[in-house]
Parts: C-alpha cells; structure tokens; sequence
C-alpha cells in the first residue's frame, strides 16, 4: 500500500465575504502614497528589487503604522489561526503575532526572485490589485534538491506530485503557507501594476 507522509499544505480564501472591493480601493491608494513618501524604500528596491517597490527594508511593520493596516492584520490573523489548526499546531494559550508587514508593488516587467522567509512560522500575501494576467505566487517542492536521480513527471502527473505548483494572484486573496516554502513571483508581464501586501507571524 502506498501512502502519503510529510505534506505540504497552502492556504487559499478569500479574506472576507463582503467589502472587499471598498478595502481594496482604500489599501491601493494607501499603498502608492507609501511609494511615494518612502524615499530609503524606493532606493532599496532600486537595487534589490527591480523595476518594483517594495517596503520590505523601510517600512516592513505597517500594521503598527497605519489603523488600516491594523484593520487588516485583525482579518488576518483568524485564517493564520484556522490554518495553523488544519496543521495540527498546538496554539492553545498561545499567542500569535504578526511580526513583518510590508507592501508590494509590481508594474511591469517587475519580478521577485526564489526566496523564504526565516524567522517566522506563517508567512503569506494578501492580494490588492491583480490584472488579469499577472503573475502568480509559484512555490517550488521543498524536496527538490533530494530528487538526485528520479525520473520527470508525467505531462498529466496529479497535483501533489508536481515539482512546482503556482496560486493564481486574485484581489481580495488570501494565500498563506508556511515560512521555509520557498516561493517566487513571475515577471509582470502585463500592463498595470500588481499589488500585494505580505507578512510574517511568530507565537509565543
């Protein structure tokens, strides 16, 4: 008989069931007047993010900055709970934070290489603004360096079995996972920006 051990799992709803438009409105604009103000921000991404910004490395905790994002940290946090149930963490008496938040923002040709986020045990996005077409969040096997010799897969190969899986970017998504999946986005390739806002939680 074979069976499954050790699996990965990604986390994928919608925020909330109602206003999300009017969030996504509010959060956009907020968003680019961050771009805006955040001259060291602009700078970073010039060199460590081409042809975006991002507020990773200036001003990555916007959820003690700003009482939106505050608003929206409190939405989050009950799907970090409800996913971290699906794991079978235990978290009782526990207390989640969330530690990094930061803004994302991708016009074209923009892209984010492979990367992780240590330090943290639930990381994700939430999605503002994603043109049709843009590109999603693709996460990559955590076993691929131990293939060695195995053979490719399938064209048809099932889901579970794939080397790489990608979400599509959708406003008003949520999708979390956990912090050492490693993950990346595509270059933009359409003509409007992407905009995403992604964080890091921590418990004690």
């Amino acid at each position: 008989m074979t069976r499954a051990w050790f699996p990965t799992f990604i986390y994928s709803e919608p925020l909330m069931p109602s206003g999300l438009e009017r969030l996504n409105a509010d959060l956009a604009a907020e968003c680019r007047s961050l771009r805006e103000f955040d001259r060291r921000g602009r700078e970073w991404s010039r060199k460590n993010y081409p042809g975006g910004y991002t507020s990773y490395a200036s001003l990555n905790e916007l959820h003690h900055f700003s009482s939106t994002f505050t608003r929206l940290e409190k939405r989050i946090a009950r799907h970090v709970r409800s996913f971290a149930g699906a794991l079978d963490m235990d978290l009782r008496g526990r207390r989640i934070r969330m530690t990094d938040c930061w803004v994302n923002i991708m016009p074209p040709t923009a892209a984010h290489s492979l990367h992780l986020h240590p330090l943290a045990f639930v990381s994700g996005t939430y999605y503002v603004a994603a043109p049709r077409g843009c590109p999603g969040l693709k996460f990559e096997d955590p076993r691929l360096d131990r293939f060695m010799a195995a053979p490719p897969r399938l064209a048809g190969a099932r889901r579970a079995n794939l080397s790489h899986v990608t979400y599509p970017a959708r406003a008003g998504n949520l999708v979390l996972f956990e912090s050492w999946l490693r993950h990346e986005v595509a270059q933009n390739r359409t003509d409007a920006e992407r905009i995403s806002i992604s964080f890091n939680y921590n418990w004690s």
